[in-house]
């Protein structure tokens, strides 16, 4: 009996110890200073494994001269390349398998099995690139090539041996199971699988950005300094942020555009609703698909093409002009998009046009889940209809509306920066600028990295503030919060 609970609860801590580790190998496959495949300087720094194995132009685009002049062969970055990408299949699959591994006995053992061959292709991977480092120790140019194995090299291999050993280990400890045992897993474990894909993506490209956070604490010029101490300034930038006169006036100023511009779509945020609640009650089910159709479509359009658009019609030769030209309406052209002149306004009218048939998608489906006895008994009561999307209607969709609207105040300092980008031009750029597009201009087109991280960090901090902050005014007032 002692000797059988030992073995389970062996199996169980390697079971979890196992997939610790595979989740441990897909994130650092993202991570560039764990990138396996950097033997040599000629492949650039901020290259990660996954960048090494999708992009062979940004895995060798530091060693075109070196291939040219012959210091390194192009058949070892085309090694480097394959390795690449035979590691990266490698850990996805061992990521597959330990994620099996929730399931029954004979579930188990099937994961283990392909854990193992995935492990030798990882291997198999890591041989290539160390075969190309043998070839890069062998350059006529050491002084350039800079050739070394990198940390990440051993990591992975320890890694891929790991895996191996464990999934041996846990391929003895569990029995076999009947042949006639079906492939099974409890529905809520599917569930949990179902997720993953979703919480990994999540976790790279919504939580993995916030190292970035960290130039905010070093004097950084992208291709000059490194991340080093010799380069760390502490928080020379939050100072920097308030001293600067200038600095400090170009916030004020977009912080003003910024605002404004929210609260127009936050006071205009009950447009999608009415909108929803006027199409459900169209009686023509012809017109209905085609006003939702039509109004949708414009979200799908990107902002490149919606200035196109704006510039075909009020442009100087646009299509206003010509026609107020040619009824006599006018002697001389006028360009619309010029100044600053109502500039807020334009821009709302921009963004509600986009969005409002997409954003009442959500309203049209909570109309559609209102119960169909509450129109009937109104309708026996003597209800008319707008007496009906009164008091029935528009009282189901609260809930919603005030959840968006939640999610709204939270995003009250983020109004995107595409639209104002496009639209933006050098009589209008003092009213345009919100701060979104100021952090894109001050730090990939003047270079002034930190700052930019430094104020986006900002944000980002005030909008986790206002969603907590309005979520608790939420609960205390209305009773009804999102979380």
């Amino acid at each position: 009996m002692v000797a059988s609970g030992f073995r389970n609860f062996s199996i169980k801590f390697l079971e979890i110890f196992m997939r610790v580790v595979a989740i441990f190998s897909a994130v650092v496959m993202f991570s560039p200073t764990m990138n396996p495949a950097r033997v040599t300087d000629l492949i650039n720094k901020t290259t990660s494994l996954f960048t090494s194995a999708i992009s062979y132009s940004r895995l060798t685009s530091e060693a075109g001269r070196a291939i040219r002049l012959e210091w390194v062969s192009q058949g070892d970055f085309t090694i480097i390349y394959i390795a690449s990408i035979l590691i990266s299949l490698g850990v996805l699959f061992t990521l597959i398998g330990s994620g099996l591994s929730i399931g029954n006995q004979k579930l188990k053992r099937l994961s283990y099995m392909i854990i193992i061959p995935s492990s030798l292709l990882q291997l198999t991977g890591l041989f290539g690139i160390w075969r190309a480092y043998r070839s890069f120790g062998e350059s006529s140019r050491l002084d350039r090539v800079v050739y070394q194995l990198p940390g990440g090299f051993f990591i992975f291999i320890a890694i891929a041996l790991m895996t191996i050993l464990l999934s041996v280990a846990l391929l003895l400890l569990i029995p076999r199971p009947d042949k006639d045992m079906p492939y099974d897993m409890d529905r809520s474990k599917q569930l949990v699988l179902m997720y993953m894909p979703f919480a990994a993506l999540l976790f790279i490209f919504s939580y993995m950005p916030l190292l970035g956070w960290r130039y905010a604490f070093f004097d950084y010029k992208a291709g000059v300094t490194s991340l080093s101490l010799d380069s760390f300034v502490g928080f020379k930038w939050f100072t920097f942020l308030f001293k600067n006169k200038a600095t400090l006036n170009d916030i004020v100023r977009v912080m003003r555009n910024t605002l404004v511009m929210s609260s127009l779509g936050l006071a205009t945020s009950w447009l999608p609703m009415i909108f929803a609640m006027f199409l459900v009650e169209a009686k023509s089910s012809r017109y209905k698909r085609f006003v939702q159709t039509f109004t949708t479509i414009p979200n799908f359009i990107s902002w490149v093409l919606v200035y196109g658009l704006a510039l075909a019609i009020f442009s100087t030769d646009g299509f206003i002009n010509s026609l107020f030209l040619n009824l006599g309406w006018r002697t001389r052209a006028v360009n619309y998009l010029m100044g600053d002149r109502f500039i807020w306004f334009k821009m709302w009218a921009w963004g509600t046009w986009k969005g409002l048939g997409w954003s009442a998608i959500i309203y049209i489906a909570t109309i559609s889940s209102i119960d169909p006895t509450l129109y009937e008994s109104a309708t026996i009561d003597g209800a008319g209809r707008f007496q009906k999307m009164r008091y029935i209607t528009l009282p189901s969709l609260m809930p919603t509306y005030f959840v968006l609207l939640i999610m709204a105040v939270a995003a009250f300092l983020s109004n995107g920066m595409e639209q104002y980008l496009v639209f933006e031009n050098a009589t209008n750029t003092a009213k345009i600028t919100v701060l979104d597009l100021y952090v894109y201009q001050l730090g990939i087109k003047n270079g002034v990295i930190p700052l930019s991280t430094l104020i986006g960090m900002v944000k980002s901090l005030i909008s986790v503030v206002l969603l907590f902050s309005v979520n608790k005014l939420s609960k205390v007032v209305r009773e009804e919060s999102i979380f």
